[in-house]
């Protein structure tokens, strides 16, 4: 790969990294990848495999607050917060309430149906330039309900409908033809058409670091200690590694990196569990849980249940039972699902989320030879590809406007 238009040093190896990464390297930049893990070994790896177009309503919804001390105290329930981690996360809070306001939501939720409307075309485009079309099947999901009226789920049909995704309400009966595996206590799912899935999120990491070296790329697995707004990184053995630019792509560490560039970004941390099971689900497609707020993948090895919430910051240990509360959901909506938690690999990750429900992606105002690339929360596999298109765009000077200000760390 010539390069002609100069050096970028991308610290961060994980599916937002890499696809980046290789948007660079299609201008023309030479590559340094930059990760203390091997590429795609974080969150990256352990994800729900889907390519959630459908979720384009920002997570700080009003109607979640009477629900979350039922939540709290449900030993099943999808959200946790570690009492430690409390006095930490509240600032954080206060602002994921703020976005609560109905003019931050439609704002919020605008940005992220355009992150969304091209994310399946674009990860089209990227696994065929890798030569990988294999790894992204597109097949539609399911969101299931066991308990919600029927008048409920036609109401969130429609809701869907009006936000621009494409959803229809399906009866038990239809529920059944499509997926006969799930229980016979679902009385009816919306189905989401122009959604997709992949059987190893990791293999999609891999195939990209794999293609990224075929074209001259270069990988450092080293931790780093600081960046600076020269385009250098200093590596924790003390070696400074210099580049023309520089792009930190650091997922759930992004907030004291971007610190020492002059950012402050209300970054913190959603801690990620699944269960991975050997055994078939029966299903071909993801199947989540508006109920129980968890997801169901059929993954290559097996059955991903994945989902919950925890606060807890990135220094403490994992908590199995977040991966282990999965299994009694999973055999909930799969009654032939022959797995027992002794049969299961649990899997901790960190999400990197902002109050707001949208990434940070674009240039520092503050250094020019700094970009970003972080905090696309929940939907980071999604956002992969349209999020690295984006940063190309504003890289070569032919973007601005209203969704390259939306995601710029200058927001805060």
């Amino acid at each position: 790969m010539s390069d002609a238009k100069g050096h970028f040093l991308v610290v961060g190896a994980g599916i937002i990294g890499l696809s980046h990464a290789w948007g660079l390297q299609k201008l023309g930049y030479q590559i340094t990848l930059i990760d203390r893990k091997p590429p795609g070994n974080g969150a990256s790896k352990g994800n729900a495999g889907h390519f959630a177009t459908e979720q384009v309503f920002p997570l700080a919804d009003p109607s979640l607050l009477p629900q979350v001390p039922s939540m709290l105290m449900d030993p099943l329930g999808p959200f946790r917060i570690k009492m430690g981690y409390l006095p930490k996360i509240v600032p954080w809070l206060a602002r994921f309430v703020c976005n609560m306001l109905p003019a931050r939501r439609v704002h919020n939720q605008k940005v992220i149906s355009e992150l969304n409307r091209t994310a399946l075309k674009d990860w089209q485009l990227l696994l065929d330039e890798i030569g990988r079309p294999d790894l992204m099947t597109i097949n539609g999901s399911l969101s299931v309900f066991e308990q919600t009226p029927i008048s409920t789920q036609y109401r969130l049909a429609n809701r869907f409908s009006r936000a621009g995704v494409a959803c229809e309400r399906l009866s038990a009966e239809q529920v059944a033809e499509l997926e006969p595996a799930l229980s016979s206590n679902v009385t009816g799912a919306l189905w989401f058409p122009q959604t997709g899935h992949t059987f190893d999120p990791h293999q999609v990491c891999k195939a990209l670091f794999d293609a990224l070296m075929e074209k001259g790329a270069r990988f450092v697995e080293s931790e780093v200690e600081t960046v600076s707004g020269r385009a250098e990184v200093n590596l924790t053995n003390g070696t400074w590694l210099k580049g023309d630019n520089l792009l930190l792509a650091t997922g759930a560490w992004s907030k004291p990196f971007a610190a020492q560039l002059g950012h402050k970004v209300p970054l913190d941390t959603e801690r990620g569990y699944h269960l991975m099971l050997p055994h078939d689900s029966g299903l071909s497609r993801p199947v989540a849980s508006m109920e129980r707020k968890f997801i169901i993948t059929p993954m290559a090895g097996g059955t991903r249940l994945a989902g919950t919430v925890e606060f807890a910051g990135l220094s403490a240990p994992m908590q199995p039972r977040r991966a282990d509360v999965l299994l009694p959901h999973g055999k909930a909506l799969l009654p032939n699902l022959d797995s027992r938690l002794e049969d299961g690999e649990r899997w901790m990750g960190f999400r990197p989320s902002l109050p707001d429900s949208l990434p940070v992606v674009g240039r520092s105002d503050s250094y020019p030879q700094c970009y970003f690339a972080f905090g696309h929360q929940h939907l980071g596999l999604t956002q992969a590809a349209s999020s690295a298109q984006l940063l190309q765009k504003i890289v070569t000077g032919s973007v601005a406007g209203f969704l390259e200000q939306s995601v710029s760390a200058n927001r805060f």
